[in-house]
């Protein structure tokens, strides 16, 4: 099970996943997220929303095990389309969303993370999209916005190897706005989100709806598109094999079917 603590203090709001160990995007934390949206909605004195992870990691990704108990492509694809839903609704969010990032935001946590306006990282948190390591691919909009925010020849790179990069990688490749020392990550969201909430609540607003046109229609075709192949992949038996290796903690034997 998943929750999201919420907490709002001078016109910011901070939204914490709680997911042990690794903070996994299980339906019931994804559920959460939409609630918490909800909530901040509803208060019209929020200026600004910092999102974090308790514990070790940001995210860790998806709730591999949860992906077991689907029978089909179309349950793949539909669970694409609504995590892809989701985050398109935090990307397109009338109040900026800092992630502040540690540990790891790996698959869809990395997902997750690239739909926030903004992102601070810890100087070694881990960032990547390992899906192809399973035998799957990513699911929840990566192959679009990761290319977006690193060009295509490092958005190939890190998804085909699946190798990750630091929060300092990130901030080079464009992927991350700012790296700290962990110890000082939450501080310095905390203090962006402060100097957000002293501007004016309508031309927060206005920045946060005019800079949405900067997306293009293919966008959506292309989380589209996506959404059906992260069914197909599913239906695989390379996915099979790579889903049962992670689950045994083992190397994956891919036979290219």
């Amino acid at each position: 099970m998943g929750n999201i603590t919420y907490h709002v203090e001078n016109h910011v709001a901070t939204l914490t996943l709680q997911s042990p160990p690794a903070n996994a995007l299980s339906t019931s934390l994804l559920e959460a997220l939409s609630d918490r949206l909800d909530e901040v909605e509803e208060d019209s004195s929020i200026k600004a929303i910092i999102l974090k992870g308790e514990g070790k990691f940001f995210s860790a990704g998806a709730d591999i095990k949860e992906f077991t108990s689907l029978q089909n492509e179309s349950d793949y694809t539909s669970l694409s389309k609504k995590g892809q839903a989701l985050f398109n609704r935090v990307e397109k969010f009338h109040i900026p969303i800092i992630a502040a990032i540690h540990g790891a935001a790996l698959g869809g946590g990395l997902e997750l993370a690239m739909a926030c306006h903004i992102r601070y990282a810890a100087d070694h948190a881990k960032f990547g999209l390992p899906e192809l390591n399973l035998g799957i691919i990513p699911g929840f909009a990566g192959t679009q916005r990761l290319p977006a925010y690193v060009g295509a020849a490092k958005a190939y790179e890190m998804m085909l190897s699946g190798i990750p990069i630091t929060g300092e990688e990130a901030v080079q490749a464009g992927l991350v706005n700012k790296s700290f020392p962990e110890e000082e990550l939450f501080t310095a969201a905390e203090k962006l989100a402060s100097t957000i909430a002293e501007k004016s609540g309508p031309t927060i607003r206005q920045v946060m709806e005019l800079v949405t046109y900067t997306r293009s229609s293919r966008f959506e075709e292309g989380v589209l598109a996506e959404a059906e192949a992260f069914g197909e992949a599913f239906g695989t038996k390379d996915a099979k094999e790579g889903i049962k290796a992670f689950m045994e903690k083992r190397k994956p034997e891919f036979n290219d079917q």
